[in-house]
């Protein structure tokens, strides 16, 4: 009761200090969030992305460089033995109805890649693109393979560290198995690092899941009717994304399922379109990406460059080794932890090698870099990246892309950036909730106060500059990282343990196709 009373006093708190700031300031509210935003904020970010000693490299980058690594060759290299069988169970080939959880593997997969392909993949890659040049999409493809290892080690273990109610329920994520894992292999430290992970968790779900998702939706939709405060798109989107998450993980999921994979198409669809019309240079846009990557082409960092925002924008789009993904993956119906980790292989499959390469395709072929005729080298401007043909970037130059071979296109892609920022944002709201619960405890008034938070953060998101909401975004997401990639070092034994006994069941045919029983 006393947590209920703190947690209902810091809300109203916030809220009366926001509306008073909001209601009394001169000038345009968006600059005011802006300004105290990026004041506010900036110290954590150098934190985050501070470079390793006598390098412009950041350590966090590396970090997940190496985790990803380590657990691709640690699994022998799972993400290429075990794509069929990922594929079998997402088709429910293995489901078993009377297993405890709340949502089906493929609704636990649309939900997490609702969570994942979203603006990153759209802005985030122009971003990428725009500062590394070509090259960057190549180390990007790399991090999205190696990424796959990752996300099924963190997909795991949150599936087999859950917390199952009595009412059908479950709460899972890096907090449980961090915590509830390290008890079990005797190793300390387990609960402050789960306490520190559902805050960064919070602050992830406000920032990338929440803030840069609004920020970017709004900025596609000034682009087509014209400009106008970005309060007002917060709002529009704060109301509808309430009216869905009020209603938990299973409304969640149901407008999941149904959004992701029209999105998915209607996106690669409108990519396809590009890409044909423009097929003589497809050639030359790989040749330029394959180049880039270990020579730069001219562009500010050369090749450090290139594959420092190729591996940022890919941890950004997927957020393998994040650990955000094993929330809305605990809530799966399975007896088997390990078949959730199977499908969490394809998200970054789906979000990084297959749409994130085609947004960096539509961008160079469609000549939106600009390059010197005389070297071929691209022109880098003042701020470090590529000048672009009008001078965009973000969602904004992925939007010119697409509408500088059809006028109208912007308008597919406005469609396309709204679905995927509407149903990123519902999906973080869930992984948030479930490390504010984690904190301050299970119950409807502690859930009502974060989702009513999570809301203003919408308002707020919109109306703030691209440049502080990336930033914040990113260091908050990979914050996460950090603290989640030392509980997989630690528990990684326990998944390989669950590997070997899962598929040598299923080789001697003790596991059946549930049809098949």
């Amino acid at each position: 009761m006393q947590n209920k009373k703190i947690l209902l006093s810091i809300f109203i708190m916030f809220f009366s200090l926001l509306q008073s700031s909001l209601a009394f300031a001169e000038g345009s509210i968006d600059e005011k969030v802006n300004a105290i935003f990026a004041s506010s904020t900036g110290w954590f970010v150098s934190l985050i992305f501070a470079p390793l000693p006598g390098t412009s490299f950041p350590w966090i980058v590396l970090w997940l460089v190496v985790g990803a690594t380590i657990f691709t060759v640690y699994f022998g290299f799972i993400q290429f033995r075990a794509i069929r069988h990922s594929i079998d169970l997402v088709k429910g080939d293995y489901s078993d109805p009377n297993d405890a959880g709340e949502v089906s593997h493929f609704q636990a997969l649309a939900t997490a890649l609702s969570g994942t392909v979203g603006l990153g993949n759209i802005a985030g890659v122009a971003v990428a693109v725009s500062i590394g040049g070509p090259g960057a999409t190549f180390w990007m493809i790399l991090a999205g393979l190696m990424g796959m290892a990752s996300k099924f080690t963190e997909c795991t273990l949150g599936v087999k560290y859950r917390n199952e109610y009595p009412d059908g329920s479950v709460s899972g994520g890096p907090m449980y198995y961090i915590s509830k894992g390290f008890k079990e292999r005797g190793v300390a430290g387990g609960k402050p690092l789960a306490v520190l992970f559902a805050i960064f968790c919070i602050l992830g779900a406000f920032g990338g899941g929440n803030m840069f998702q609004a920020n970017q939706a709004h900025a596609q939709i000034s682009s087509i009717v014209g400009d106008f405060p970005g309060w007002i798109t917060g709002v529009v989107f704060a109301l509808v994304v309430f009216s869905v998450i009020v209603g938990g993980i299973k409304s969640i999921a149901n407008v999941t399922e149904k959004i992701v994979p029209f999105m998915g198409v209607l996106y690669v669809v409108a990519a396809l379109i590009i890409i044909v019309m423009n097929f003589d240079k497809v050639g030359w846009a790989f040749e330029q990406i394959f180049v880039g990557a270990f020579t730069g082409l001219g562009v500010a960092g050369g090749f450090v460059g290139a594959l420092i925002q190729g591996f940022k924008r890919a941890a950004f789009s997927n957020e393998a080794g994040v650990g955000s993904a094993a929330i809305a993956h605990s809530a799966v119906r399975t007896k088997e932890p390990i078949t959730e980790g199977f499908v969490s292989l394809l998200e970054p499959f789906i979000d990084t090698v297959v749409i994130c390469t085609m947004t960096a395709l539509v961008i160079i072929i469609t000549g939106q870099l600009t390059s010197d005729p005389t070297t071929g080298l691209y022109l880098v401007g003042e701020s470090g990246r590529i000048i672009t043909a009008d001078g965009s970037s973000g969602v904004a130059l992925t939007s010119a892309a697409f509408g500088s071979t059809i006028s109208w296109f912007p308008y597919v892609l406005a469609v396309a950036v709204v679905l995927f920022a509407f149903s990123t944002m519902i999906s973080w709201s869930y992984y948030g909730l479930k490390a504010w619960t984690y904190l301050f405890g299970e119950g409807k008034t502690t859930e009502l106060i974060f989702k009513l938070l999570f809301c203003v953060f919408v308002v707020i998101g919109a109306a703030a500059n691209l440049g502080p909401v990336i930033d914040f975004s990113d260091a908050a997401i990979f914050a996460m990282a950090v603290v989640n990639i030392i509980g997989l070092y630690v528990l990684m034994p326990v998944v390989k343990a669950e590997l070997k006994s899962y598929l040598a069941r299923l080789k001697s045919g003790e596991i059946k196709k549930f049809t098949d029983k």
